[in-house]
């Protein structure tokens, strides 16, 4: 079997088993361009997978991304038993660590949500109105949602009855479903009034969040919004820290305020913790550790649970 055949059967087994392994493909085949790709796996050589992973970037995790997809692929391969060995370097370079995620305060939030700003933000935009604006931003942090999922909701999807969001075809290839509370609910609600007074489409397989025209919102549309009404409510990064807070830390925010809510509320953290995680749809609980990132308050209600913990010891 050549090293093409090999990739490519690899690529379809993680597919099959639930991974869109899109990056990991791309990566694959991209790799293609350093070795033959009509030899055999064993003909590849540490120095073509050196020169794949050093590329024309620095050290960075695009590098680390690299690595994982070829270490994934020659696992595989070799249980198969078609290599005899792997070609990857036995040591690599630790990759920097990770900027954390910006976690939004409670004032910056109502700032971004506030209607002047958002209607200032959206410069040459016309299509795209700052109440649609405002929904999409009000789902990335009341439901967590990933830009694509809030994006991809349909109207069929918004059961406001029940106050459920059926998120369909996610990052793993699942379907979720997202119970939201009751003031994210009365939004969309009020959201969905105005839309039906509007010019939009109203059957049920029409998005929920669109343009003017009825398209689907495209993610630089919403970006260069976004961007500008971080300028325009002074919202900046801080030392230490991720320097442009982005759209996607909306989400991180709501994972940080949630944990910090049941801290406060002294409810059991580690068991809802892989509620957490389903809720946001992850496939394990270390997708979720990335979001958790210790805020001060999150700091400050975790110490005082301990400090609550020693006390009823000393008690007892």
């Amino acid at each position: 079997m050549t090293l093409r055949e090999a990739i490519e059967q690899y690529i379809l087994w993680r597919r099959a088993h639930g991974a869109k392994f899109t990056t990991g493909a791309n990566a694959l085949r991209h790799f293609l361009g350093y070795a033959d790709g009509d030899g055999t796996c064993d003909a590849v050589t540490t120095t073509q997978v050196l020169a794949f992973l050093v590329g024309k970037r620095s050290l960075s995790r695009h590098r680390e991304n690299k690595y994982y997809a070829l270490a994934g692929f020659w696992r595989h391969a070799i249980s198969r038993g078609d290599p005899t060995r792997s070609p990857l370097p036995t040591s690599e370079p630790k990759s920097p660590p990770r900027t954390p995620p910006y976690i939004y305060s409670h004032n910056e939030l109502r700032r971004l949500l506030d209607p002047a700003a958002l209607e200032s933000s959206r410069l040459g935009a016309v299509q795209f109105d700052a109440v649609t604006f405002r929904a999409l931003l009000l789902l990335l942090y009341g439901a967590g949602l990933r830009f694509s999922e809030a994006t991809g909701l349909t109207l069929a999807d918004v059961d406001l009855a029940e106050c459920v969001l059926t998120i369909r075809t996610t990052k793993f290839y699942k379907n979720r479903l997202v119970p939201i509370g009751p003031q994210l609910a009365t939004m969309l609600t009020n959201y969905m009034h105005l839309r039906w007074r509007g010019e939009f489409a109203q059957g049920e397989t029409s998005f929920l969040l669109t343009n003017r025209d009825g398209t689907r919102l495209a993610s630089s549309t919403v970006q260069t919004a976004f961007d500008a009404l971080r300028r325009i409510t002074a919202i900046h990064g801080m030392a230490g820290g991720r320097l442009t807070p982005r759209m996607h830390d909306l989400r991180h925010s709501f994972a940080v305020h949630s944990l910090t809510a049941w801290y406060r509320q002294g409810a059991d953290v580690q068991r809802l913790l892989p509620v957490l995680s389903t809720y946001l749809g992850h496939s394990d609980l270390e997708g979720t550790k990335v979001y958790l990132s210790m805020t001060p308050e999150l700091l400050h209600q975790a110490s005082l649970r301990f400090a609550r913990y020693v006390q009823g010891g000393q008690d007892a």
